[in-house]
């Protein structure tokens, strides 16, 4: 047996479906193959087999194509220009390049092979598998396809006006994800159009040019200008993997030209934004992964819970529902295992308003039982009329809410007890990745559970998360002592506003040059207009917000405990008591503060600083509502350390500075009373310091009573803005309900006025009655039928009196299609002489419930009347015919006879209706009257002429008129011919000429 293809010659594989009515398309489909040139390219067959009857399939595809023609065995390898079809009562898979045949599970009738191929297909080959959909029913290879879409691949369907039976082509372009709906025919040729765009040129670098770069760039501002959404921060390979299959599917070569494309065509940023967002997913995507969470999280959910406590989960990319609603699924088993009642709220969001809408209405093709054991689909899903699809049931559905929400940009839900979101990190690039992690752990409860798909991890933030099972990437919460989630709030708390405190500023008017700056910017800003080596920016406490520059000669790292960086506690030796009075000072005066030659002591050495303490204003960055003034933010302070080039030495204040020795014994003398005058300052300072210590002992007290009072404050002030943070996410999550809730009452609406509307129109009355035969509601026109007030609701119909005088089995009918389910009509007559057509049928609900019953009654007053007049027209018509001797016709346009009274003739009626004269005279005769009634037919004139013909062999003369039948616009229809027997009579010849009279009315 001949080795798969290599990787380095891959070809494109295409998988082709079909079900009833699939030969026909198949045949369609290879005669439309070039016969001078290959396609480049292998295709595999799938079709719905009986399991016992032999397969004519693959002879009939040699008849068609000059490709060699295949039926599979199992592991055979796919070689470029061949087909191969599938075998009976097999499914079949795509591994490593061959064909595996397997045998079926599921019982014939509900498997679905095409949607088993196709899934398998697009994990083996990626971009280079194509589905094709073709003829047949039901939804099999819908699931398929999105499978095939999600890895980049290409997907046809029949266009359904070429179809003997349309199933499967429509349930697979109702997805939206479908390239071409073209007929069989035209198929081959767009598929090799398709393959030589997308796969005949060399492989794209691995880094783009800067011209393919700017192209994207553009794509990316159209993107986002018409759909609302940045896709410049997903990973760079997948959006242009993306975007080079939209180009193939347009036959463009460059990312110029597409992005021109995308410029001038609205309708493709729809497109291109839709294959965006493919979502591969389906119900229990990776099993063993939704097992372990079945297992290990979904029992600690419900632990210590109580039936007032909500459970709440949300599933970020929920594409259309199948994650969610297997979530769902899964809490609500553990609900029934646990034999009680929870609060569960499952919270689905996604940026494609599309696929929220589907996942809204829970409907999803019949495929999906491949996804599902027979149990769940039983207990969780209802199969929708025809049996093409299932609607997920109403007590799954009232669990979840769906919402069109954006995770980069839009708040997140908080007190999360398990987020869910698979398969979404892989398409962002890493930024994007380290801003949502912190976010998701921001929004979960203490110990809670985060569930990531197979190819994501929490990367470095595993001091944020504890790996409960790498394998099946479900990871647990953990407490956050180092702030390391700030990074991820950043984006959801409004950035301070800065500007320069030497700005002057009017008083009560805000600044209008500010600008929202982070703290490096604010820093550099700042020490850009100061020119300096080293700066420090700090709060009016001392903390550290930011450092610029070398400082390490200036401050060091204090010993003891490690907490926040402060620099009053790491300054060195020389520059702590000065830095401490010149911050104080700035912080009570706001002016910049200035010290000079400050000795400060490194590595053994003094170095000569000047420090300036400098005030930075922040601006306010937000005002509360109701109130015009903004909210004081607190002021930061620069520090700036700057080495001065020579050493000043400082004398007493208020005396001169020394004078340079002019002898030994002078310089000695002067240094030794420097020292004495440096010892007694230090003696000074040292008992200032004493004095100082004793305040803040007598001070100590109060301020330990002080601080309780603040403990006391700031703790009621962090509740406080714990119950803020919870009103706001539960006003989000309203809103998010809300805005669901708007839908359904909008729809709702729109489905009373219509029907309404409707009711209105048609005039029908109608009255709605209960199992008790109660009036639930009724129409305005049902009023004239029986006597009915609004008030009358609730009551049984059998108290209110009718005007039906001739009808008095009502109430029985109603009970015996009650009992029955079997319809009833009846024409009935009200008391004005009014004629009605009263339906009776049983009242349905959606979940195909009995409710009621619906009666209706149509106005058939006018019908009756002209039935009565057309029954009266007919008897006259039949006595005047019985009384005459005259023979009477009607002919078509193509002088067949249609209608004949014929008392005078031995033929039948219905032997002569459908033929011509010249079917029953002979031809002399026939041509006679065929020529005077085609001369009726072209002038619209009738007329009227004795004609001589030979009937059993004797010679007879008729009177006959010849009349034009016109239809209601006046046009031409046919003939009305009176033949009357008057051989004998006087004037019984025929004339020597044919006299026209004027038409007459028929």
């Amino acid at each position: 047996m001949e080795e798969p293809t290599s990787h380095r010659d891959a070809f494109p594989i295409v998988g082709i479906g079909a079900s009833a009515g699939g030969l026909a398309a198949f045949e369609a489909f290879f005669s439309g193959m070039p016969a001078d040139t290959e396609p480049g390219m292998a295709f595999v067959l799938v079709q719905h087999l009986a399991p016992d009857h032999k397969s004519i399939l693959t002879d009939l595809i040699r008849r068609y194509t000059r490709m060699q023609a295949f039926e599979v065995e199992d592991g055979m390898p796919v070689r470029i220009n061949c087909a191969y079809i599938i075998p009976p009562n097999f499914d079949m898979a795509f591994l490593n390049g061959a064909l595996q045949l397997l045998k079926p599970v599921a019982p014939h009738g509900q498997r679905m092979p095409i949607d088993f191929f196709f899934r398998s297909l697009a994990q083996d080959q990626h971009e280079r598998a194509i589905g094709v959909v073709l003829s047949g029913t039901g939804s099999d290879g819908t699931l398929g396809l999105r499978s095939i879409k999600g890895e980049g691949g290409m997907v046809m369907a029949q266009n359904p006006e070429s179809t003997e039976y349309d199933g499967m082509p429509r349930s697979a372009i109702a997805t939206g994800l479908v390239d071409y709906e073209l007929p069989p025919t035209e198929m081959p040729a767009q598929l090799i159009a398709y393959a030589t765009h997308a796969f005949g040129k060399p492989p794209r670098p691995a880094t783009p040019t800067p011209r393919v770069e700017s192209a994207l760039k553009k794509i990316f501002v159209h993107l986002r200008a018409q759909t609302g959404h940045d896709f410049s921060q997903y990973k760079p390979s997948t959006i242009q993997r993306r975007i080079e299959r939209r180009m193939a599917v347009h036959q463009l070569v460059s990312m110029d030209s597409y992005a021109k494309f995308v410029q001038q065509t609205p309708e493709e940023v729809d497109a291109l934004f839709r294959d965006m967002l493919i979502g591969v997913t389906n119900f229990f995507r990776d099993p063993e992964a939704f097992k372990a969470l079945e297992g290990q999280v979904i029992p600690k959910l419900f632990a210590g819970k109580g039936a007032d406590d909500a459970i709440r989960v949300w599933v970020p990319g929920c594409s259309t529902g199948e994650e969610a609603y297997s979530l769902a699924i899964l809490l609500a088993e553990r609900q029934e295992a646990l034999k009680q009642c929870f609060d569960v709220q499952v919270f689905a969001t996604d940026i494609d308003s599309h696929a929220v809408a589907v996942a809204r209405v829970g409907i999803y093709p019949a495929s999906i039982a491949a996804d599902l054991t027979p149990e769940r689909l039983a207990r969780f899903f209802t199969i929708e009329p025809g049996g093409g699809a299932y609607r997920v049931h109403k007590s799954i559905r009232d669990l979840l809410v769906f919402a069109e929400q954006n995770v980069i940009k839009d708040p997140p839900f908080s007190k999360l007890d398990l987020i869910s979101c698979r398969n979404l990190l892989i398409y962002l690039d890493g930024e994007l990745q380290k801003k949502l992690i912190p976010l998701f752990h921001y929004a979960m409860n203490p110990g809670r559970y985060l569930f990531l798909g197979t190819s994501e991890t929490v990367s470095e933030f595993g001091g944020l998360f504890a790996t409960l099972d790498r394998k099946q990437k479900i990871f647990q919460r953990k407490e956050d002592f180092l702030g390391s989630r700030r990074a991820g709030l950043g984006r959801l708390l409004q950035p301070m506003m800065v500007v320069d405190a030497a700005t002057p500023q009017t008083v009560g008017k805000q600044p209008t040059a500010s600008k929202k700056l982070p703290l490096r910017e604010l820093t550099e800003q700042a020490l850009l207009q100061q020119v300096v080596q080293a700066g420090v920016l700090v709060n009016a406490q001392g903390d550290i917000f930011y450092l610029h520059g070398r400082t390490g000669m200036y401050l060091e790292p204090a010993p003891g405990e490690s907490g926040p960086n402060n620099i009053l506690k790491m300054a060195r030796e020389g520059l702590r008591n000065d830095l401490t009075i010149a911050l104080h000072k700035a912080m009570a005066t706001g002016d910049t503060v200035c010290c000079q030659g400050l000795r400060v002591k490194t590595n053994g050495e003094f170095t000569a600083v000047n420090l300036t303490v400098r005030p930075v204003a922040v601006a306010p960055a937000c005002t509360e509502p109701g109130r015009s003034t903004a909210l004081p933010q607190p002021r930061l302070y620069l520090v700036i350390l700057e080495p001065t080039q020579e050493p000043v030495i400082q004398g007493p204040v208020g005396k001169p500075s020394l004078e340079e020795p002019t002898t030994v014994d002078d310089a000695d003398a002067r240094i030794a009373g420097l020292k004495q005058e440096l010892r007694a300052k230090e003696e000074y300072l040292q008992t200032a310091n004493e004095e100082l210590e004793t305040s803040n002992e007598e001070l100590k007290s109060s301020n330990e009573e002080m601080q309780s009072v603040n403990e006391e404050l700031q703790s009621t002030n962090e509740e406080l803005e714990t119950s803020k943070e919870e009103l706001q996410s539960v006003n989000e999550e309203l809103a998010t309900v809300n805005a669901e809730l708007q839908t359904k009452v909008a729809d709702l609406s729109r489905a009373i006025n219509d029907m309404s509307n409707l009711l209105a129109g048609t005039g029908i009355a109608t009255v709605f009655v209960d199992h008790q035969v109660r009036l639930l509601r009724f129409t305005p026109a049902a009023t004239k039928i029986i006597n009915l007030i609004q008030s009358d609701i609730g009551r049984p119909v059998g108290h209110i009196v009718s005007n039906l005088p001739g009808y008095g089995t009502l109430i029985a009918d109603i009970k015996a299609v009650l009992d029955t389910l079997i319809p009833r009509e009846a024409e009935v007559q009200t008391a004005e002489g009014r004629w009605y057509l009263m339906r009776i049928l049983p009242y349905r609900t959606m979940d195909n419930v009995i409710e009621g019953a619906v009666l209706t009654f149509v106005d058939i007053t006018t019908a009756r009347k002209l039935q009565d007049v057309l029954w009266s027209n007919e008897e006259r018509l039949r006595v005047v015919l019985q009384s005459t001797t005259i023979t009477l016709s009607n002919q078509d346009v193509g002088l067949r006879y249609t209608w004949i009274h014929n008392p005078n003739l031995g033929l039948k009626g219905e032997q002569i209706i459908g033929k011509t004269d010249a079917d029953l005279l002979s031809v002399e005769d026939a041509a006679v009257l065929t020529a005077l009634k085609q001369q009726v037919l072209d002038s619209g004139k009738g007329l009227r002429q004795k004609v001589l013909m030979t009937v059993d062999g004797k010679a007879l003369v008729y009177d006959l008129t010849i009349e034009p039948l016109r239809d209601a616009a006046g046009s031409v229809v046919g003939l009305t011919c009176a033949s009357l027997d008057v051989t004998g009579q006087q004037g019984g010849e025929p004339p020597a000429e044919i006299h026209q009279h004027e038409e007459k009315p028929c």
